[in-house]
């Protein structure tokens, strides 16, 4: 699979050929950014060491970086990547520079957006229990049932429970709402997404 690059990110790592030998320290400078956020003295250095502009550094590194992330997202293949810096018209020399260093970082780069995502609920265990009524003082013959459902779930080494209560007929459109959502997990569309994902 290729990577797409936008024209702005192609004008952004437009900067690398003009840094020579530095692409490794621009390169470190990108993991650093995915791993710790801007570091704007560390630019000022790269530019003041390499004699160019502050902002055409910082273009750069975060072209870098958002090259790198998606690669290391995606998992492109050697081939792959290369074909995808091709594009950039870059020297042979600096094409295997920027390769080595998606192959030396691209371990390290998915485990850093892997602590990135969001940590969401898991579920534990599902407790129920159906009650109906059946009269009341003012109405004799009634039945009104109602499900209540206690969810456990687990979060950060934490328990929660969440107690929900519905009618009969809303837990059953509830579950074929869930149905439907995970016969379209099985769709090549929702297959691509998820694999991109990871």
């Amino acid at each position: 699979m290729l990577l797409v690059l936008s024209e702005e990110q192609k004008a952004h790592l437009g900067c690398l050929p003009r840094a020579g030998a530095a692409v490794g320290d621009l390169g470190r400078l990108a993991v650093e950014l995915l791993r710790r956020g801007a570091a704007p003295r560390a630019c000022e250095a790269a530019a003041r060491k390499l004699n160019l502009g502050v902002d055409t550094i910082q273009h750069g590194v975060e072209g870098l970086s958002y090259l790198l992330s998606e690669s290391s997202k995606l998992m492109i293949s050697e081939i792959d990547f290369q074909d995808s810096i091709n594009v950039l018209g870059f020297s042979d020399e600096l094409n295997k520079s920027l390769l080595q260093l998606y192959l030396d970082h691209r371990k390290e780069i998915r485990n850093v957006l892997g602590e990135l995502t969001p940590k969401l609920p898991s579920y534990h265990s599902l407790e129920w229990r159906l009650d109906v009524q059946l009269a009341s003082r003012s109405l004799r013959q009634q039945i009104k049932p109602m499900v209540t459902l206690k969810l456990h779930l687990n979060q950060n080494e934490d328990r929660t429970a969440q107690v929900l209560q519905t009618d009969p007929s809303t837990l059953l459109h509830l579950i074929q709402q869930l149905e439907q959502a995970l016969g379209e997990m099985k769709t090549n569309h929702c297959r691509r997404i998820v694999r991109n994902m990871k």
